[in-house]
């Protein structure tokens, strides 16, 4: 519903039931604050909803965190769930999440934002029905106070183009869903990520060969370490970066080795820098074999594919774990300051208008990457936004005055590598205790007081 006047309650629109939105709903609903969602699927739970054709997980897929380290605190998965659950399980838990809190009235479903535009100090969304379910009302806008994004940043493919054509199946990991595509098949996967490791240790039981084609070093992690899952170490005693990076740099060696051995070029930066590997089964299967690591494309040639070695190789299939590309295609850029390889945001949430550094009304959550984050680092964002939202004006003034400054440092004092999907990363422990402080500074003022 439209605001009738001026004066009406300040209502609010959300775009996505995935982590990040269904924290934004969770939210707004406890702060009282009046809402709209809005999620293209027919359902909650984003990526982890394979059902939802904006989907990228597959079937193999796991967390590569462990459930303690990224679980909503006030809502803790089940004692009997596995250390790393799979997107079964996570599906399960955001609708189990969205039902304890009463959040799914307020979505709604099978809607597909198309537009979101400035109208003078308020936004339009424009949506349409994704479903013939959905036909009496194919289409519509309503106006908002405000706008949060919450609608993922690993939906749309980044594809690199080559020299040459390949005349064989090219696949990126965004298209893939069973490991029934490799049988029988020459693969040839290009990236080393988290997702062409996964991929590639599904490849090696179907395909008649697997290759990983990698431009630089990786670190891996193992999921376990001393009988505990990895990322559950040392937590809450966060160490100084170049400390943890000489400490963890010398444990992983202890148990992983030098990935060097196995053909990986050695890393150009150091631990943390860039998203470590978390799956040593790819190396298992390398000692065994199984895989063979090439090195970077230089060009296509039908079926031939040519490596920066001088070496070439024959291939079916090339899969391209080359990530995703941040895409927030119904707005205008330059609401979210988007002037680099990805939107300038105060604390990676709220937009301001280039210039004054006001608040523009444009917020986003999940727009954050980081090692351990996990979900509630993005339950503490969109608490910080409701809490914003839902404070008295000289407290609102406070938090965008602040932005008028410099911004605060959220490296932890690591330098990450300067690429595009590291154009929003942060360090966990730098970014919670900074939204922490804001939150509490907050929480002070008489009208966000639970």
């Amino acid at each position: 519903m439209e605001p009738e006047s001026d004066n009406a309650a300040p209502r609010y629109a959300i775009i996505g039931a995935g982590p990040s939105g269904l924290a934004g709903a969770r939210n707004l609903d406890r702060m009282g604050i009046a809402f709209d969602g809005y999620e293209s699927a027919a359902e909650v739970g984003g990526l982890w909803n394979i059902d939802n054709p904006r989907s990228t997980v597959y079937q193999s897929a796991h967390l590569i965190s462990s459930k303690t380290t990224t679980q909503f605190a006030e809502f803790p998965m089940p004692d009997a769930t596995p250390d790393y659950p799979d997107h079964a399980q996570l599906r399960q838990y955001f609708a189990d999440f969205a039902e304890h809190f009463d959040l799914n009235r307020h979505f709604r479903f099978n809607t597909e934002v198309v537009s979101v535009t400035r109208e003078g100090d308020k936004w339009r969304v424009g949506w349409r029905a994704s479903t013939p379910r959905q036909a009496q009302e194919p289409e519509g806008s309503e106006l908002y106070d405000g706008v949060i994004l919450a609608n993922g940043t690993l939906a749309h493919p980044s594809v690199p183009t080559f020299e040459g054509h390949f005349d064989g199946e090219l696949l990126h990991t965004s298209g893939y869903k069973t490991p029934e595509v490799f049988r029988g098949k020459r693969v040839l996967v290009i990236g080393a990520g988290n997702s062409g490791c996964d991929i590639a240790v599904d490849a090696v039981h179907h395909a008649a060969s697997v290759d990983l084609s990698v431009r630089r070093g990786y670190y891996f992690v193992p999921k376990y370490l001393f009988g505990r899952p990895s990322d559950t170490l040392n937590q809450g005693r966060p160490l100084p970066a170049r400390i943890k990076q000489f400490v963890d740099t010398r444990v992983l060696r202890l148990f992983t080795g030098d990935p060097t051995r196995f053909g990986f070029p050695k890393p150009d930066y150091r631990i943390y820098e860039s998203h470590p590997i978390v799956n040593t089964l790819v190396l298992h299967h390398l000692g065994q074999g199984d895989l063979a690591v090439r090195p970077d494309i230089c060009s296509f040639d039908g079926g031939t594919v040519h490596f920066i070695d001088d070496t070439s190789g024959d291939y079916d299939l090339i899969v391209l774990a080359t990530g995703y590309k941040l895409d927030y295609p119904f707005i205008d850029r330059t609401h979210l300051n988007w002037t680099g390889m990805a939107p300038k945001l105060f604390l990676n949430i709220f937009g301001t208008d280039t210039g004054t550094h006001a608040f523009n009304g444009i917020y986003v959550l999940g727009m954050i990457e980081a090692s351990g984050i996990g979900w509630q680092g993005r339950y503490e964002q969109a608490e910080l936004l409701a809490r914003y939202l839902a404070a008295d004006a000289p407290s609102r003034q406070q938090l965008q005055a602040q932005a008028a400054k410099k911004w605060p440092d959220l490296t932890g004092g690591y330098k990450y590598l300067a690429l595009e999907r590291m154009s929003y990363y942060v360090n966990k422990d730098a970014y919670r205790r900074e939204v922490k402080k804001r939150i509490k500074a907050l929480s002070a003022s008489p009208r966000t007081t639970t």
